[in-house]
């Protein structure tokens, strides 16, 4: 079947969810004008080589781990947030990379993530109702009339305050802050200062005894056509997107040059929606957002739609079904796909089923269940025979207190800090990676006397 024509404004002409109505069109075209001229944030380079690593990712090659905050903020803008998530990012890479010795492919949530879909359009508080807050880039959080005004300035923020972050981030990447002697030394901390050190303390030493062999895993330092770390966020504000297209002329294909990887959420995967439409005409890879309300015909219309011509690594299904339901669920999906031909790249975003309230009405995570969701989604995966290849979190390289369990005792009051969904905190992540590690470990079947010798060379 031949593809329908494409433009970057042909999405104007289907039906649009969760974009902001915004009240001055004229100051909304002008910012679109002015964004249409700025210099793009990544290269039709870069998109290609992600998509070639994810493909590698769907064939057991690599594994992808993409985390960052489930929405960047304005006034949390600054060197140290950018610094300690990216830390993290590495030390659970190093820690991920220790058992399936595979390339671990690093996406950052950051530079473009400051969208969010919302489940209704207002908000009333107290008999007031207001636009529901959609993210820095639209509106802002403070409950007035004012800062819930969508307002299109906004968008020029948001490019410069990703440019400002692709930049520090490039230049940790080349600067020496990824050290693999640096990372290990962080992971060795980490489980010397912290209560589950007995627990992890052996996979440590393993990890360090590999140590040659993770060498490998450093982001490469031969400039950005080879960049190791990529940037994503969710496509969710269209005329963004759009402004930021560009035609790439080594790669003779249009560009989201907003990001590395974007991605469809469950609010905005209707096949003959304005966000498929947008992002069928970009080369980028693209993930699914693959709930439970999502059917196997359904899911295979959406891959047909964005890639009918199966180029590997292009589409990234990514599972979020909740602890306890991925076998009821998955599996479907996993036989709709097999039986289409389709190539694919499998993932897990354990969080987005996993949000529970308090009695009190604060939003939190469990460890326990983010951790219980992931351990269903690899047995799933390999009772079905497809790979399970990355993992898709919502964490912090700072010690908020947003999500229960981990190595220490949590206090929801203590410091919660996020605007929008829980975040693992950086104790939070590395426990994870351990667990992870651990499990995956077990399951290798590696010897106790091979454990023994590890140990006695230490």
């Amino acid at each position: 079947m031949e593809a329908l024509p494409w433009s970057k404004e042909s999405w104007k002409a289907k039906a649009s969810h969760q974009l902001p109505d915004y009240p001055n069109i004229d100051e909304l075209k002008r910012i679109e004008r002015k964004l249409e001229t700025v210099p793009p944030l990544v290269f039709g380079g870069e998109v290609d080589e992600l998509r070639r690593l994810l493909a590698t990712a769907s064939e057991g090659g690599a594994f992808i781990l993409q985390g960052g905050d489930c929405a960047e903020s304005f006034a949390e803008f600054n060197t140290e947030a950018i610094r300690d998530t990216f830390r993290v990012l590495l030390q659970m890479s190093m820690i991920l990379a220790f058992v399936g010795e595979k390339k671990i492919v690093k996406i950052g949530r950051c530079a473009g993530q400051f969208a969010k879909p919302r489940s209704a359009p207002l908000e009333t508080i107290n008999g007031v109702t207001l636009p529901a807050y959609r993210g820095d880039i639209i509106n802002g959080s403070e409950f007035t009339e004012r800062e819930r005004i969508p307002d299109p300035n906004r968008m020029l923020t948001a490019y410069f305050q990703s440019t400002a972050t692709l930049n520090f981030l490039r230049a940790l990447s080349n600067g020496g802050f990824t050290d693999t002697n640096q990372a290990r030394n962080w992971i060795l901390d980490f489980v010397e200062h912290t209560p589950t050190k007995e627990k992890y303390l052996e996979l440590a030493q393993l990890i360090q005894k590999r140590f040659d062999f993770m060498q490998k895993y450093q982001i490469d330092r031969n400039g950005p056509e080879r960049l190791d770390f990529f940037t994503s966020h969710e496509a969710l504000l269209l005329p963004y997107e759009q402004a930021l297209a560009r035609f790439d002329v080594p790669t003779g294909k249009f560009i989201a040059t907003s990001a590395h990887f974007l991605w469809l959420g469950d609010r905005t995967r209707q096949p003959d929606g304005a966000h498929v439409e947008f992002l069928r005409g970009v080369a980028n890879p693209i993930g699914i957002k693959c709930g439970p309300t999502l059917s196997g015909a359904e899911l295979i219309k959406l891959i047909n739609i964005l890639n009918p011509l199966d180029i590997s690594g292009r589409i990234t299904l990514i599972a979020r079904m909740g602890a306890g339901r991925v076998a009821a669920h998955l599996p479907a999906l996993i036989a709709a796909v097999k039986s289409s031909g389709a190539s694919v790249v499998w993932m897990c975003d354990p969080m987005h089923g996993n949000t529970e309230k308090t009695e009190t009405g604060i939003k939190f995570r469990s460890l326990d269940k983010i951790f219980a969701e992931i351990r269903e989604f690899f047995d799933v995966c390999e009772q079905h025979g497809v790979y399970p290849a990355g993992l898709h979190l919502e964490m912090t390289g700072k010690n908020v207190t947003e999500c229960t369990g981990g190595p220490r005792k949590i206090d929801l009051n203590a410091k919660y800090e996020t605007f929008c969904d829980p975040r693992l905190n950086d104790e939070q992540a590395i426990d994870l990676s351990f667990k992870i590690c651990e499990r995956l470990h077990s399951r290798a079947g590696i010897s106790r006397q091979a454990r023994a010798a590890a140990r006695n060379s230490l």
